[in-house]
């Protein structure tokens, strides 16, 4: 027997005693499609399919660990259908990945390494939900390491990113898709920030523990 799929879970001591279900799918493989971690290229952009943060801080609320009151909804959602609509539109989709366990700064950190590119990312073009971003604040959390599960990230040609893009906004769940950044010769292997100030950071792996810690 050949295991093609798998999960775990990290709950509280003593809250394993419910019922968790654990899915996977199964698919065909489309004829000339490539993608993957390491096909990101120079020239490419980066598209973000919706506003991050909302399943790390409604995961928070629901264990009644934020302090505060909050109507957090987890993102949570099938995208099957929405990378379906990409994939027919275009044939320069270079990398899709979903940003779950480290949010978008972990995803891209690992993107950038495996293909050998910089990343540069537009602070101001990031999508947070307000109150997201103001439970992060309290917390001390940065929006881009919290996990997300409806979300996806793509690395696309530059040539068809605006076909890309308007097919995504036509989906449910790409409605709201925006473009982030772009992918750079240099510096190999790191993700830089342009602020909303006119400078540029480094945005690096996730140091230490992943709070909430979901899986």
């Amino acid at each position: 027997m050949q295991i093609v799929a798998g999960d775990t879970k990290v709950v509280q001591r003593g809250k394993a005693d419910g019922l968790y279900i654990t899915t996977a799918g199964v698919g065909t493989i489309i004829p000339g499609a490539e993608v993957g971690g390491a096909y990101a290229k120079p020239g490419d952009v980066v598209i973000l399919s919706g506003p991050i943060g909302d399943h790390g801080i409604a995961v928070l609320g629901a264990r009644g660990e934020l302090g505060f009151e909050s109507d957090i909804q987890s993102d949570c959602a099938p995208l099957n259908h929405l990378i379906a609509a990409m994939l027919e539109a275009s044939d320069q989709i270079h990398v899709l990945r979903d940003p779950t366990r480290g949010g978008v700064a972990s995803a891209l950190n690992e993107i950038s390494q495996q293909s050998g590119v910089g990343i540069t990312l537009w602070e101001s073009a990031i999508p947070v939900r307000p109150a997201v971003q103001a439970a992060c604040e309290m917390l001390g959390f940065d929006p881009l390491y919290v996990a997300n599960e409806g979300k996806l990230i793509a690395i696309v040609g530059a040539e068809d990113a605006e076909a890309i893009i308007s097919v995504m906004r036509q989906t449910k769940y790409g409605e709201e898709a925006v473009f982030i950044g772009d992918v750079t010769e240099f510096p190999a292997g790191r993700v830089l920030m342009k602020t909303a100030y006119g400078s540029t950071r480094v945005v690096d792996v996730l140091a230490g523990e992943m709070l909430p810690r979901i899986c």
